[in-house]
């Protein structure tokens, strides 16, 4: 765990969701409905238990406060939640929400709600824990754990980062959020709500989620808003004009949780001191590989058992690729990887490695470390040290993640990263490559993609080298 991570405390409604997954190939004989069969049953966090998993998931120490009750539901969720979070309850009236969906393969065929429970009041306990919380996450799905908090959470907002991610059914944030993320639905109707601006007949695009944002942002007395647009992104607003933040590339799969997914990471990266755009810009990114990777449903899959530690030289960000490619794994998705020095990274590099995401669900980088570039290179290289090799690596829409390792071949990170697809440059088309009865050996493929001609590292630094410095300008 990085020690850069704030602590962070999510309040809100915490809900038990299941999924019922078959196959559906005839319709019944006595209606026109498919026949689900063969079904298998899992049950997780939903609501804001979800986003407190997911903001724990990111490597940070998450409390979660919200009402649990004395029913079966909220048992299974109390067990569910140990050794991931830290639970304060407040007292529910009634049963706990929960979900149920039934799904052919992918693809939700019907949705089942139970429990109408409510947050009864707060307690002494949970308020403290918000007043002296350095981050918020206030994940309200409209069953009183908010309301109950309202007045420790006015007081919070006026002294840590405070992000809410509101619902219909719940009151607006409380004044002075650092970021309110409502969707687009749920921003429009807001700002019907409000009375504010005129009907757009359901037009949801980007204009209107726009005028919809600088109304929040003014009614709410937020620092911003940030309307969530699904496979768009999301357009953030201070009140002027907005910035809209792409996703980083197309993502198949299960969407359900990926608002809780934004959330968990706007919120814990605004906890740690990062700018409202740039920590915006990770939550969308965030969101895109969290439903690349299996959504909602990869929180539930179990974690491998023999899944290696990352050495204590390969930094977080090796142990974060061997956990994204076990999340894609167990999602039943592709996972590729690609490997190499990427000493100055030029539109050849990039080039295969866009192609290299579009083989698969997700794209694991492994870099050389510095000691392994020079020896390959010699004592002139690297001209980037790795943390800023990462760094521009991690900036690229197509890659997911980035493992370094330290020898001169990559075979053990491959070990550990076990990808169904090891993609390399063309110019490999003559010779057999090192890695690959490794990467055969789990049932893996070698995948040879074509370069640019005429791109490479050594003649950039060559050509950067027989370049004089224009007169009086200085290195820095």
């Amino acid at each position: 765990m990085s020690a850069s991570h704030t602590p962070l405390v999510v309040v809100g409604d915490a809900l038990l969701d299941h999924d019922l997954c078959g196959r559906a190939e005839r319709l019944a004989p006595d209606a026109p409905v498919p026949v689900v069969h063969g079904t298998r049953r899992s049950s997780r966090p939903g609501g804001a238990a979800l986003a407190a998993c997911l903001a724990a998931a990111d490597g940070r120490p998450v409390t979660l406060v919200t009402a649990l009750g004395d029913d079966p539901a909220s048992d299974t969720l109390r067990e569910l939640l140990a050794g991931r979070v830290d639970l304060v309850e407040v007292p529910l009236e009634g049963t706990l929400g929960s979900k149920t969906r039934i799904l052919a393969g992918d693809r939700p065929l019907l949705r089942l709600d139970d429990g109408e429970g409510r947050a009864r009041e707060a307690t002494q306990a949970s308020e403290a824990i918000v007043n002296r919380a350095g981050g918020v996450l206030v994940a309200d799905y409209g069953r009183g754990t908010a309301d109950v908090l309202r007045a420790a959470l006015s007081t919070a907002a006026t002294q840590a980062p405070v992000v809410w991610d509101p619902h219909v059914r719940g009151r607006f944030p409380v004044p002075g959020v650092r970021l309110a993320t409502p969707s687009a639905q749920e921003a429009r109707a807001f700002a019907r709500q409000l009375d504010a601006c005129e009907d757009s007949g359901g037009e949801a695009g980007l204009r209107t989620a726009a005028r919809d944002a600088r109304t929040l942002v003014r009614a709410w007395q937020a620092q911003a808003v940030a309307v969530t647009l699904g496979e768009r992104g999301a357009l953030l607003s201070h009140g002027e004009t907005p910035l809209l933040v792409p996703t980083p590339a197309a993502a198949v799969g299960d969407p359900c949780g990926a608002g809780d997914r934004f959330a968990a990471a706007a919120a814990g990266l605004l906890a740690d001191g990062t700018f409202t755009e740039a920590a915006v810009q990770a939550a969308v990114h965030a969101a895109t590989r969290y439903v690349a990777e299996g959504g909602a449903r990869a929180i539930a899959a179990p974690e491998q058992p023999d899944q290696p530690e990352a050495g204590p030289s390969d930094g977080d960000t090796t142990a974060d690729a061997v956990r994204t490619a076990a999340r894609v794994r167990a999602a039943g998705g592709t996972v590729v990887a690609a490997g190499g020095c990427f000493d100055l990274l030029h539109a050849g590099h990039v080039a295969l490695l866009q192609a290299a995401r579009r083989a698969g669900d997700c794209l694991v980088v492994c870099v050389n470390s510095d000691d392994s570039v020079r020896r390959r290179k010699g004592d002139g290289r690297p001209l980037v040290p790795a943390a800023d090799r990462v760094r521009v690596l991690r900036a690229l829409e197509c890659v997911d993640a980035v493992a370094v390792f330290d020898e001169d071949t990559p075979e053990r990170i491959l070990g550990d990263l076990r990808p169904h697809i090891w993609a390399k440059g063309g110019d490999y088309a003559r010779s057999r490559l090192p890695e690959q009865p490794l990467v055969e050996s789990w049932g893996g493929q070698v995948l040879l993609l074509p370069y640019l001609d005429g791109r490479s590292t050594t003649g950039l630094a060559r050509r950067a080298a027989l370049t004089p410095a224009p007169t009086g300008e200085h290195t820095r």
